[in-house]
């Protein structure tokens, strides 16, 4: 018996490493779901600044006096008069930007991958294991005009047919609005342009 077989039979599993915490701490400022939480806060601290008067607006004079003493403290030790300039606004536009930025390189590349060379074949056992799948069978039809009416139904929908064999397989592979993969970038790219004009506006 070897000592693998030994280890299971005696219900230990083998221990599995877990990776450096700096590719963790990597992996969460990449992560979809911090850019979603950060962009929130931004929202919600915008949304502050809308419905509190700024201090470089006018009618602020008129606005500070209407506020209670209270409110003229909390509001004046938290930054609220001028939240667009303070220190937080900007340490969560600069921590947004960072993650925008990582969370591209993770994922653009497979998702151009995906455009410029698909994978136009996959296992039987992949295929079944798929939420949607089905067997259509055509009895009577040789290989060629099988190949043909999958491609001509592919076609009649709006796909994009491509026929391949591999492994003695033909495989008839159909996509369509796979340009689409690349409309998280180009709305990467406008956030960081808005961040970017905001940074400039504050230097001038």
């Amino acid at each position: 018996m070897s000592a693998a077989e030994e280890t299971l039979r005696a219900g230990e599993l083998p221990k599995r490493r877990s990776a450096p915490i700096g590719n963790r701490i990597l992996d969460f400022i990449s992560s979809v779901r911090f850019g979603v939480s950060l962009l929130i806060t931004l929202v919600v601290l915008s949304m502050i600044g809308m419905l509190i008067v700024q201090q470089n607006v006018n009618g602020f004079d008129a606005y500070f006096a209407s506020l209670t003493p209270a409110e003229k403290l909390v509001y004046g030790r938290l930054g609220f008069f001028d939240i667009y300039h303070s220190w937080y606004f900007n340490f969560f536009l600069l921590v947004l930007s960072l993650n925008i930025v990582l969370a591209s390189i993770d994922r653009f590349p497979s998702a151009w991958s995906y455009i410029v060379k698909p994978k136009t074949w996959a296992t039987r056992k992949w295929l079944h294991a798929q939420q949607q799948s089905s067997n259509v069978e055509l009895p009577g039809v040789d290989l060629n005009d099988s190949i043909s009416v999958v491609k001509s139904a592919f076609e009649k929908n709006g796909f994009k047919a491509t026929i391949s064999e591999k492994h003695g397989l033909h495989y008839v592979f159909g996509e369509r609005g796979k340009w689409n993969r690349i409309g998280a970038y180009i709305v990467h790219i406008a956030l960081l342009t808005l961040f970017l004009g905001h940074f400039l506006a504050l230097q001038t």
